[in-house]
């Protein structure tokens, strides 16, 4: 008798998604390491593995070059990765229940919420519906604008892929590109078109569907919900003070903003403000950033992109709610507010959880990589790498093509670890009990 995993009461929603990435990350694998995935040879199966993981979890850190290495037919495998892996797992399987007319039951919609990170049922099928429309319509419209300067370099045929392939990259928060040599954009750091077009799409693809979907709605900013003016919020003012400060670092850096005049300067600091959350392109070379630059875009790549979203990270609502916290406890108020509303206590507890978990993962790989790794290069630089990872994000000092082993597998954990949340990768390895019908007394310890 064949079982659906979907009706199985003792298989949880967070199960279900961990589960899915799984499966796809597996098919990736297997088609990337046939011999039509590549010009010549075949591509380790560790290294298939670390593609695919990549691919899936939308973050770009790549072991061999995806514009040279991989044929046509491999970087389709892999735009299709990415495409799925950015929508969700139950967004797509969604789409394709609808498609075949199939009914979505209430444990399939359990496990859309959790995946949609949506607080209620209601209007679930609806919303992916929505969502699938969106994306398809903001990747549509980038890669036509995108085609108006890869055409005329690359032709019609390639031009048209290059500009489905980056858009939808850009989009999916993924980062990989296929311009060839581990170049990125930087072939294209003086074309506005490009580099406007690029960090629009993964800053769209980064607020979150859900937030997308609302300001299409209430198209007012006073009308949104709590959740989306603090998603809005706190995306325009990491986004403004990130710039700033990159800006003034790297002002007279010859090897990144310095080679370029001012309105270059501020588009290319823009676009390396932008891209650690958690888009991956870059437009300057990563591994020549001052090194206080690095430690700040590592502090972005953490934070990363919004909830519900194709990017990566602790979430900036998680990041935002930690502020309002302590600036609650600072001025002694029992109650976080925002905009006039109280965050409820269980919404505290969880980004604490998500926020010491993520940490907790960052020291672990990073500690576990300067025993692994016997290369040149420094603390900061695995600590980069290793937070690049877990936020999906694809920036790289130039460790990532010379790990060892060991130090893929670990950052193919942490890639994997990043995409589908740490927290809900506890709930899904975790054997959940029921509570105890007793309530303890309560003694008061001291803190700080």
């Amino acid at each position: 008798m064949r079982i659906n995993p979907f009706k199985s009461p003792k298989v949880s929603p967070a199960k279900i998604l961990v589960g899915g990435f799984a499966l796809l990350i597996v098919i990736g694998t297997v088609l990337l390491s046939l011999p039509m995935a590549v010009h010549v040879g075949r591509l380790p199966l560790l290294d298939a593995f670390f593609t695919a993981t990549s691919a899936v979890c939308v973050t770009g850190l790549v072991v061999v070059d995806t514009g040279t290495f991989f044929t046509r037919f491999g970087q389709t495998v892999i735009l299709l990765l990415i495409q799925f892996g950015g929508l969700g797992i139950m967004t797509v399987a969604t789409i394709i229940f609808i498609l075949l007319g199939k009914k979505i039951s209430l444990r399939e919609r359990l496990v859309i919420q959790e995946a949609m990170n949506e607080e209620t049922l209601q209007g679930l099928v609806h919303l992916v519906r929505t969502v699938v429309l969106m994306t398809l319509s903001i990747e549509v419209v980038g890669a036509l604008v995108l085609s108006t300067r890869f055409i005329p370099i690359y032709g019609w045929r390639t031009g048209l892929f290059y500009s489905a392939f980056h858009a939808i990259s850009a989009f999916c928060n993924a980062g990989f590109d296929i311009i060839g040599g581990y170049r990125s954009l930087t072939p294209f750091t003086s074309d506005p078109v490009i580099v406007f077009t690029i960090v629009i799409l993964f800053i769209v693809g980064g607020i979150g569907f859900s937030v997308l979907v609302e300001c299409y709605r209430r198209r007012r900013f006073a009308r949104l919900s709590l959740h989306g003016k603090m998603v809005i919020g706190i995306t325009l003012v990491l986004l403004l003070f990130s710039t700033i400060l990159i800006l003034v670092i790297e002002y007279n850096n010859p090897a990144t903003l310095g080679q370029h005049g001012t309105l270059g300067k501020v588009m290319n600091a823009f676009f390396t403000a932008a891209t650690p959350r958690t888009a991956g392109f870059n437009t300057v070379n990563t591994g020549q950033l001052f090194r206080p630059t690095l430690f700040f875009v590592i502090l972005l790549m953490f934070i990363g992109a919004s909830p519900a979203s194709t990017g990566g990270g602790i979430k900036t609502t998680t990041f935002g709610t930690l502020i309002l916290t302590v600036l609650a406890a600072v001025r002694g108020d029992e109650d976080v507010l925002l905009y006039k509303k109280r965050i409820p206590l269980d919404i505290l507890r969880k980004a604490l959880s998500i926020t010491v978990l993520g940490l907790l993962l960052i020291s672990m790989v990073t500690f576990a990589l300067l025993l692994t790794e016997s290369g040149t290069f420094t603390f900061l630089d695995y600590l980069f790498e290793a937070t690049s990872a877990f936020g999906t994000v694809g920036l790289s000092t130039g460790v990532t093509t010379t790990l060892s082993v060991w130090g893929r597998l670990l950052i193919i954990i942490t890639m994997f670890a990043g995409r589908v949340g740490p927290l809900t990768l506890v709930f899904a390895l975790a054997h959940h009990k029921h509570k105890a019908p007793l309530q303890y007394v309560s003694e008061r310890i001291m803190i700080g």
